[in-house]
């Protein structure tokens, strides 16, 4: 993915489009760092600061290799960690020889890194940032002079770091009310395609199968119109509840429609799966909800088969779930076994989740 991708087209995957955001940010902080100190090579250069301009000249081509990778490799140089060691090196130097003028560089500088590093990273960067700068500030300016620098320095990256802080909360708390189901906490269906994927290519690569559950309330209108909407979102939410219990940790829930749930197990045969569905139904109509609902589910199992797109391998689960459903539901019925899949491209399951 570009670093300049509108996000409008991964808006249909909240992580990538933070991801796309942060990526921006990355991409414009280091080129906009290139165009304010690629001038200052020369003027540096031109006061006899050779040092100092050699310096720039390497902070001037992380930012440009930064800027390129990210461009056409879609890799970040290093994943930032120049960026820090350079700006504190020339900023600390430049106000050693230059007094002020070069001072004033690492406001900015100290502000970018929590931009463009992790958290805690950027937090560490900075009080040896804050640290260095004291230091130099004790040396080369009056004392007063010296507590206002190593204030306000330090009062800026504390500020920074709050607002980074809080962007990152923001972010995590955006993209979790955008990829959960809000009344189950199950994964929404934005999620789907590229969870289903990363198992395909787990299969394809590793030889690791994985196995999916289709799992479909039965009757459940007729919760609705006997008990009410409240009754039914209750019995959806117990029904997520005692659905994870099962779960081991890697293994993931979706909810896809209505009542429909889809299970994801990760290095699962279908014969493991299998148990596990029928575990569930066993628990569903064993154990009432509620206010002593009684209710049966259906339920398909398919395991992906070499070579199969996600929306192949979605179809077959929902084809033997409608069979399942036509044979008297309350009861499993697996996916017929694949030996090699055409890979070719089918729309059965991208219907399914339209519908559903």
């Amino acid at each position: 993915m570009s670093p300049l991708l509108s996000t409008d087209k991964v808006a249909t995957n909240p992580t990538l489009a933070v991801l796309g955001f942060k990526r921006q940010i990355v991409y414009h902080l280091h080129f906009w760092s290139f165009i304010a100190v690629a001038p200052l090579v020369l003027v540096q250069w031109n006061h006899g600061n050779y040092l100092l301009s050699a310096l720039l000249v390497l902070f001037c081509t992380n930012a440009l290799l930064v800027i390129a990778l990210l461009r056409y490799r879609n890799v970040y140089f290093l994943k930032g960690r120049l960026f820090p060691l350079l700006a504190v090196i020339c900023a600390a130097y430049s106000t050693t020889i230059n007094g002020h003028a070069g001072l004033y560089w690492a406001y900015p500088a100290a502000t970018a890194l929590f931009f463009l590093l992790p958290l805690r990273e950027a937090t560490t960067c900075n009080i040896f940032f804050v640290t260095v700068m004291a230091v130099v500030s004790f040396l080369k300016f009056p004392e007063a002079d010296f507590w206002r620098i190593t204030f306000s320095l330090g009062l800026t990256c504390l500020f920074a770091m709050i607002f980074a802080w809080l962007v990152g909360r923001l972010q995590g708390e955006l993209t979790r009310l955008a990829t959960t189901d809000p009344l189950t906490g199950c994964l929404n269906r934005s999620q789907l395609a590229d969870i289903l994927n990363s198992q395909i290519q787990m299969r394809e690569r590793y030889e690791r199968v994985s196995s999916l559950i289709l799992l479909d309330l039965d009757y459940f209108k007729s919760i609705n119109d006997q008990w009410g909407h409240l009754a039914g979102d209750q019995v959806l939410a117990e029904l997520a509840i005692r659905t994870r219990r099962r779960l081991r940790e890697s293994d993931q829930l979706f909810r896809i429609g209505g009542e429909e749930f889809m299970l994801v197990l990760p290095e699962t045969r279908q014969r493991d799966a299998e148990t596990l569905a029928q575990e569930l139904l066993t628990s569903i109509s064993a154990h009432p909800f509620g206010d002593d609902i009684r209710i049966t589910a259906s339920a398909s199992v398919a395991e992906v088969a070499k070579g199969e797109t996600w929306s192949v391998w979605l179809n077959r689960a929902d084809q033997s779930l409608y069979q399942a459903k036509s044979q008297g539901r309350n009861q499993v019925v697996s996916a017929p076994r694949t030996a090699d899949a055409s890979g070719s491209p089918d729309d059965g399951g991208a219907e399914l989740i339209a519908e559903t």
